[in-house]
Protein backbone atom coordinates (compact mmCIF):
# COMPACT_ATOMS: atom_id res chain seq x y z
CA UNK A 1 0.00 0.00 0.00
CA UNK A 2 1.30 3.55 -0.69
CA UNK A 3 3.28 4.95 2.24
CA UNK A 4 1.29 8.16 2.61
CA UNK A 5 -2.22 6.73 2.69
CA UNK A 6 -4.22 7.05 5.87
CA UNK A 7 -4.31 3.27 6.23
CA UNK A 8 -0.52 2.90 5.98
CA UNK A 9 0.14 5.76 8.39
CA UNK A 10 -2.23 4.24 10.95
CA UNK A 11 -0.37 0.94 10.69
CA UNK A 12 3.15 2.33 10.66
CA UNK A 13 3.11 5.44 12.85
CA UNK A 14 0.92 4.35 15.75
CA UNK A 15 2.30 0.98 16.78
CA UNK A 16 3.56 2.96 19.78
CA UNK A 17 3.01 6.44 21.26
CA UNK A 18 -0.76 6.00 21.04
CA UNK A 19 -2.45 9.04 22.62
CA UNK A 20 -3.65 8.26 26.14
CA UNK A 21 -6.45 10.81 26.13
CA UNK A 22 -10.25 10.45 26.47
CA UNK A 23 -10.80 10.68 22.68
CA UNK A 24 -7.65 9.10 21.20
CA UNK A 25 -9.05 8.47 17.72
CA UNK A 26 -9.98 12.13 17.38
CA UNK A 27 -6.38 12.94 18.35
CA UNK A 28 -5.07 10.52 15.71
CA UNK A 29 -7.39 12.11 13.14
CA UNK A 30 -6.06 15.58 13.98
CA UNK A 31 -2.47 14.39 13.48
CA UNK A 32 -3.35 12.67 10.20
CA UNK A 33 -5.53 15.40 8.72
CA UNK A 34 -8.63 13.22 8.82
CA UNK A 35 -11.69 12.86 11.06
CA UNK A 36 -12.50 10.58 13.98
CA UNK A 37 -15.15 8.49 12.20
CA UNK A 38 -12.83 7.76 9.27
CA UNK A 39 -9.98 6.71 11.56
CA UNK A 40 -12.26 4.35 13.53
CA UNK A 41 -13.77 2.94 10.32
CA UNK A 42 -10.30 2.20 8.89
CA UNK A 43 -9.11 0.51 12.08
CA UNK A 44 -12.27 -1.60 12.25
CA UNK A 45 -11.81 -2.72 8.66
CA UNK A 46 -8.12 -3.55 9.20
CA UNK A 47 -9.05 -5.60 12.27
CA UNK A 48 -11.84 -7.43 10.44
CA UNK A 49 -9.45 -8.21 7.57
CA UNK A 50 -6.87 -9.54 10.03
CA UNK A 51 -4.20 -6.96 9.15
CA UNK A 52 -4.13 -5.84 12.78
CA UNK A 53 -4.63 -8.00 15.82
CA UNK A 54 -5.88 -5.20 18.07
CA UNK A 55 -5.22 -1.68 19.26
CA UNK A 56 -3.88 -1.92 22.76
CA UNK A 57 -1.14 -2.99 25.13
CA UNK A 58 1.82 -5.31 24.63
CA UNK A 59 2.87 -6.34 28.13
CA UNK A 60 6.50 -7.02 28.90
CA UNK A 61 7.33 -10.69 29.47
CA UNK A 62 7.70 -11.54 33.17
CA UNK A 63 6.03 -8.29 34.27
CA UNK A 64 2.61 -9.81 35.02
CA UNK A 65 1.45 -13.40 35.25
CA UNK A 66 3.62 -16.17 33.81
CA UNK A 67 4.52 -17.13 30.26
CA UNK A 68 6.76 -19.40 28.23
CA UNK A 69 7.61 -20.44 24.72
CA UNK A 70 6.93 -24.16 24.34
CA UNK A 71 7.27 -26.79 21.64
CA UNK A 72 5.92 -30.20 20.73
CA UNK A 73 7.31 -32.93 18.50
CA UNK A 74 4.20 -34.08 16.65
CA UNK A 75 3.86 -36.95 14.16
CA UNK A 76 3.18 -35.29 10.82
CA UNK A 77 -0.05 -37.22 10.30
CA UNK A 78 -1.43 -35.74 13.55
CA UNK A 79 -0.17 -32.19 13.18
CA UNK A 80 -3.45 -30.45 12.34
CA UNK A 81 -5.32 -32.41 15.01
CA UNK A 82 -2.75 -31.57 17.69
CA UNK A 83 -2.49 -27.94 16.59
CA UNK A 84 -6.26 -27.58 16.99
CA UNK A 85 -6.10 -29.05 20.50
CA UNK A 86 -3.32 -26.63 21.46
CA UNK A 87 -5.05 -23.59 19.92
CA UNK A 88 -8.26 -24.40 21.79
CA UNK A 89 -6.61 -23.37 25.07
CA UNK A 90 -7.35 -19.72 25.88
CA UNK A 91 -3.88 -19.36 27.41
CA UNK A 92 -2.21 -20.11 24.04
CA UNK A 93 -1.76 -16.95 21.99
CA UNK A 94 0.69 -17.94 19.23
CA UNK A 95 0.82 -21.38 17.61
CA UNK A 96 3.02 -22.12 14.57
CA UNK A 97 4.33 -25.07 12.61
CA UNK A 98 8.10 -24.76 12.15
CA UNK A 99 10.71 -26.74 10.26
CA UNK A 100 12.25 -28.97 12.92
CA UNK A 101 11.74 -32.26 14.74
CA UNK A 102 10.03 -30.01 17.30
CA UNK A 103 7.54 -28.84 14.73
CA UNK A 104 4.77 -27.13 16.72
CA UNK A 105 5.72 -23.99 18.65
CA UNK A 106 3.40 -21.97 20.85
CA UNK A 107 3.40 -19.27 23.52
CA UNK A 108 1.44 -19.99 26.69
CA UNK A 109 0.44 -17.50 29.40
CA UNK A 110 -1.36 -17.82 32.73
CA UNK A 111 -1.99 -15.95 35.96
CA UNK A 112 0.99 -17.54 37.74
CA UNK A 113 3.60 -20.30 37.44
CA UNK A 114 1.35 -22.96 38.94
CA UNK A 115 -1.44 -22.20 36.46
CA UNK A 116 1.08 -22.19 33.60
CA UNK A 117 2.45 -25.59 34.64
CA UNK A 118 -1.12 -26.93 34.79
CA UNK A 119 -1.83 -25.56 31.29
CA UNK A 120 1.26 -27.26 29.84
CA UNK A 121 0.38 -30.51 31.61
CA UNK A 122 -3.15 -30.34 30.18
CA UNK A 123 -1.74 -29.86 26.68
CA UNK A 124 0.58 -32.83 27.13
CA UNK A 125 -2.28 -35.01 28.31
CA UNK A 126 -4.72 -33.89 25.60
CA UNK A 127 -2.24 -34.31 22.75
CA UNK A 128 -0.11 -37.22 23.95
CA UNK A 129 2.93 -35.10 23.07
CA UNK A 130 4.87 -33.79 26.11
CA UNK A 131 5.83 -30.13 25.64
CA UNK A 132 9.26 -28.68 26.31
CA UNK A 133 9.05 -25.29 28.06
CA UNK A 134 11.63 -22.61 27.28
CA UNK A 135 10.97 -19.66 29.61
CA UNK A 136 12.51 -16.25 28.99
CA UNK A 137 15.65 -15.51 31.01
CA UNK A 138 16.91 -12.26 29.50
CA UNK A 139 15.61 -9.93 26.81
CA UNK A 140 17.83 -8.01 24.44
CA UNK A 141 15.18 -6.63 22.07
CA UNK A 142 11.46 -7.41 22.28
CA UNK A 143 8.48 -5.99 20.38
CA UNK A 144 8.91 -2.22 20.18
CA UNK A 145 7.27 -2.02 16.80
CA UNK A 146 8.17 -2.67 13.18
CA UNK A 147 8.90 -0.17 10.41
CA UNK A 148 6.69 -1.30 7.54
CA UNK A 149 8.34 1.09 5.09
CA UNK A 150 11.92 -0.13 5.51
CA UNK A 151 11.35 -3.42 7.35
CA UNK A 152 13.49 -2.29 10.28
CA UNK A 153 12.97 -2.65 13.98
CA UNK A 154 12.47 0.40 16.15
CA UNK A 155 15.46 1.01 18.42
CA UNK A 156 14.38 2.59 21.66
CA UNK A 157 15.56 2.49 25.24
CA UNK A 158 12.91 1.16 27.60
CA UNK A 159 12.90 0.26 31.25
CA UNK A 160 12.90 -3.42 32.11
CA UNK A 161 10.00 -4.21 34.37
CA UNK A 162 10.37 -7.11 36.76
CA UNK A 163 7.55 -9.28 38.01
CA UNK A 164 5.31 -7.34 40.37
CA UNK A 165 2.36 -8.22 42.55
CA UNK A 166 -0.98 -7.29 41.00
CA UNK A 167 -4.02 -6.16 42.94
CA UNK A 168 -7.51 -7.39 42.14
CA UNK A 169 -8.13 -4.02 40.48
CA UNK A 170 -4.96 -4.39 38.37
CA UNK A 171 -6.04 -7.85 37.26
CA UNK A 172 -9.48 -6.59 36.24
CA UNK A 173 -7.88 -3.84 34.16
CA UNK A 174 -5.35 -6.18 32.53
CA UNK A 175 -8.14 -8.66 31.72
CA UNK A 176 -10.18 -5.89 30.11
CA UNK A 177 -7.11 -4.69 28.16
CA UNK A 178 -6.16 -8.13 26.80
CA UNK A 179 -8.48 -8.15 23.74
CA UNK A 180 -7.59 -4.54 22.88
CA UNK A 181 -9.54 -1.30 22.93
CA UNK A 182 -13.09 -1.19 21.68
CA UNK A 183 -13.05 0.95 18.54
CA UNK A 184 -15.44 3.66 19.75
CA UNK A 185 -14.89 7.41 20.27
CA UNK A 186 -14.30 7.03 24.04
CA UNK A 187 -12.52 3.65 24.36
CA UNK A 188 -10.98 4.35 27.77
CA UNK A 189 -14.42 5.18 29.18
CA UNK A 190 -15.64 1.81 27.84
CA UNK A 191 -12.59 0.12 29.34
CA UNK A 192 -13.19 1.84 32.68
CA UNK A 193 -16.82 0.66 32.73
CA UNK A 194 -15.71 -2.90 31.97
CA UNK A 195 -13.37 -3.05 34.96
CA UNK A 196 -15.27 -0.82 37.40
CA UNK A 197 -12.75 2.03 37.59
CA UNK A 198 -12.95 5.76 36.82
CA UNK A 199 -11.72 6.68 33.35
CA UNK A 200 -8.95 9.04 34.61
CA UNK A 201 -7.60 6.28 36.87
CA UNK A 202 -7.53 3.81 33.95
CA UNK A 203 -5.60 6.24 31.74
CA UNK A 204 -3.21 7.09 34.57
CA UNK A 205 -2.59 3.41 35.37
CA UNK A 206 -1.84 2.56 31.73
CA UNK A 207 0.50 5.56 31.44
CA UNK A 208 2.29 4.45 34.60
CA UNK A 209 2.74 0.91 33.28
CA UNK A 210 4.17 2.32 30.06
CA UNK A 211 6.52 4.56 31.99
CA UNK A 212 7.90 1.77 34.17
CA UNK A 213 8.18 -0.75 31.32
CA UNK A 214 5.39 -3.12 32.40
CA UNK A 215 3.74 -2.29 29.05
CA UNK A 216 6.35 -2.38 26.27
CA UNK A 217 4.22 -0.35 23.90
CA UNK A 218 0.63 0.70 23.43
CA UNK A 219 -0.84 1.09 19.97
CA UNK A 220 -1.70 -0.74 16.77
CA UNK A 221 -0.55 -4.38 16.85
CA UNK A 222 0.02 -5.49 13.26
CA UNK A 223 0.14 -8.97 11.75
CA UNK A 224 3.27 -9.15 9.63
CA UNK A 225 2.13 -12.01 7.40
CA UNK A 226 -0.91 -10.09 6.15
CA UNK A 227 1.36 -7.15 5.33
CA UNK A 228 3.62 -9.20 3.08
CA UNK A 229 6.28 -10.36 5.58
CA UNK A 230 5.67 -14.05 4.94
CA UNK A 231 9.17 -15.43 5.72
CA UNK A 232 9.34 -15.80 9.50
CA UNK A 233 12.49 -17.48 10.84
CA UNK A 234 13.34 -18.30 14.45
CA UNK A 235 17.14 -18.36 14.49
CA UNK A 236 18.61 -20.24 17.46
CA UNK A 237 22.13 -20.53 18.89
CA UNK A 238 23.83 -22.65 21.55
CA UNK A 239 26.12 -20.12 23.24
CA UNK A 240 28.21 -20.72 26.39
CA UNK A 241 26.40 -19.17 29.34
CA UNK A 242 29.27 -16.81 30.13
CA UNK A 243 29.12 -15.38 26.59
CA UNK A 244 25.38 -15.30 25.87
CA UNK A 245 24.80 -11.78 27.24
CA UNK A 246 27.46 -10.17 25.07
CA UNK A 247 26.45 -12.14 21.97
CA UNK A 248 22.78 -11.31 22.54
CA UNK A 249 23.53 -7.59 22.79
CA UNK A 250 25.46 -7.72 19.50
CA UNK A 251 22.70 -9.56 17.68
CA UNK A 252 19.99 -7.24 19.04
CA UNK A 253 21.67 -4.31 17.28
CA UNK A 254 21.75 -6.03 13.90
CA UNK A 255 19.48 -4.89 11.08
CA UNK A 256 16.76 -7.43 10.34
CA UNK A 257 16.47 -8.74 13.91
CA UNK A 258 12.96 -8.06 15.18
CA UNK A 259 13.25 -9.97 18.48
CA UNK A 260 16.24 -11.22 20.45
CA UNK A 261 16.24 -12.98 23.82
CA UNK A 262 17.86 -15.66 25.97
CA UNK A 263 15.75 -18.65 26.99
CA UNK A 264 16.29 -21.58 29.29
CA UNK A 265 17.61 -24.76 27.68
CA UNK A 266 15.60 -27.96 28.02
CA UNK A 267 18.23 -30.67 28.21
CA UNK A 268 18.70 -33.19 26.76
CA UNK A 269 16.04 -32.35 24.16
CA UNK A 270 16.88 -28.71 23.39
CA UNK A 271 20.38 -27.19 23.67
CA UNK A 272 19.83 -23.71 22.24
CA UNK A 273 19.67 -20.74 24.60
CA UNK A 274 19.73 -17.66 22.34
CA UNK A 275 16.85 -16.82 19.98
CA UNK A 276 16.41 -14.20 17.26
CA UNK A 277 13.39 -13.57 15.09
CA UNK A 278 13.86 -12.44 11.50
CA UNK A 279 10.95 -11.37 9.29
CA UNK A 280 11.16 -10.80 5.56
CA UNK A 281 9.08 -10.89 2.42
CA UNK A 282 10.79 -14.07 1.16
CA UNK A 283 13.31 -16.71 2.18
CA UNK A 284 15.73 -15.23 -0.34
CA UNK A 285 15.51 -11.91 1.51
CA UNK A 286 15.98 -13.53 4.92
CA UNK A 287 18.83 -15.96 4.07
CA UNK A 288 21.67 -13.38 3.96
CA UNK A 289 20.44 -11.91 7.26
CA UNK A 290 20.71 -15.33 8.91
CA UNK A 291 24.21 -15.85 7.47
CA UNK A 292 25.29 -12.46 8.80
CA UNK A 293 23.88 -13.21 12.26
CA UNK A 294 25.93 -16.42 12.45
CA UNK A 295 29.07 -14.46 11.58
CA UNK A 296 28.30 -11.75 14.14
CA UNK A 297 27.51 -14.31 16.84
CA UNK A 298 30.61 -16.36 16.16
CA UNK A 299 28.55 -19.51 16.72
CA UNK A 300 26.62 -21.80 14.36
CA UNK A 301 22.87 -21.43 14.22
CA UNK A 302 19.74 -23.22 13.10
CA UNK A 303 16.90 -21.41 11.33
CA UNK A 304 13.39 -22.70 12.00
CA UNK A 305 11.14 -21.16 9.35
CA UNK A 306 7.44 -21.08 10.07
CA UNK A 307 5.29 -23.10 7.69
CA UNK A 308 1.78 -22.49 9.03
CA UNK A 309 0.21 -20.19 11.55
CA UNK A 310 -2.55 -21.87 13.51
CA UNK A 311 -3.24 -19.08 16.02
CA UNK A 312 -2.13 -15.52 16.70
CA UNK A 313 -3.79 -13.24 19.24
CA UNK A 314 -2.98 -11.18 22.32
CA UNK A 315 -1.74 -12.83 25.49
CA UNK A 316 -4.32 -13.77 28.11
CA UNK A 317 -3.09 -13.69 31.72
CA UNK A 318 -6.35 -13.19 33.62
CA UNK A 319 -9.99 -13.85 32.86
CA UNK A 320 -12.57 -11.09 32.77
CA UNK A 321 -13.23 -11.50 36.50
CA UNK A 322 -9.58 -10.60 37.07
CA UNK A 323 -8.61 -14.06 38.36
Amino acid sequence: MPAQTLEFRLLNEFQRDFPLVPAPFAELAARLGSDEATVIENLRRLQEEGTISRVGAVFAPRSVGASTLAALSVPRARLEEVAALVSAHAGVNHNYEREHAYNLWFVATAADEAALAALLADIGTATGCPPIALPLLEEFHIDLGFDLLHGAKVQRQTRRCEQRPTSAQDRRLIAALQPGLTLVPRPFARLAADCGMPEPVVVERIAGWLDDGCIKRFGVVVRHHELGYKANAMVVFDVPDDQVGAVGQRLAREAGVTLCYRRQRHLPHWHHNLFCMVHGRSREEVAPVIERLCRVAGHPCEALFSLRRFKQCGAKYFDRAGD
